[in-house]
């Protein structure tokens, strides 16, 4: 039973550092500031997960206009295909790394879009948390 308890958090603590390989360096060391924040505002918070992400991008809520609106309303529910912004119509590229180079690499930006896009869908800047979990999931993506 020791074992168990000893093994299962390793697992998950090995689980989580792979996983964080795929950021840059710069975007690693974000993901960290995000985990001590998340930590700091849920003592019980053990790591990102990308399906808490991908509840996230696909709810919908009422946005900042008054609408129904959801991550996928602009991103798509394919993340390796262009999007359309849902208030300009303008093209958005794939938010998929995999598909699209340029994403999940210059943290300004990330900051940036994740403050813009949870004030459009949520109406409120996201948790740590849940940045966090966004970001999984686009970067499973």
């Amino acid at each position: 039973m020791k074992r168990t308890l000893i093994i299962i958090p390793m697992i998950l603590l090995l689980a989580s550092a792979l996983f964080a390989k795929d950021f840059n360096p710069d975007m690693q060391n974000y993901i960290q500031q995000l985990k001590t924040q998340a930590r700091n505002q849920n003592s019980s918070f053990s790591d990102f997960d990308i399906k808490r992400g991908e509840e996230i991008f696909t709810s919908v809520h009422m946005g900042k206009r008054g609408e129904n609106i959801s991550c996928t309303s602009c991103h798509n529910i394919n993340l390796s295909q262009n999007g359309k912004n849902h208030f300009t119509n303008k093209t958005i590229k794939p938010l998929s790394p995999s598909a699209n180079p340029d994403r999940l690499v210059d943290v300004k930006e990330v900051k940036k879009w994740l403050k813009r896009n949870f004030k459009d869908v949520y109406n409120r800047v996201g948790t740590a948390q849940e940045k966090g979990d966004v970001l999984y999931y686009i970067n499973s993506k």
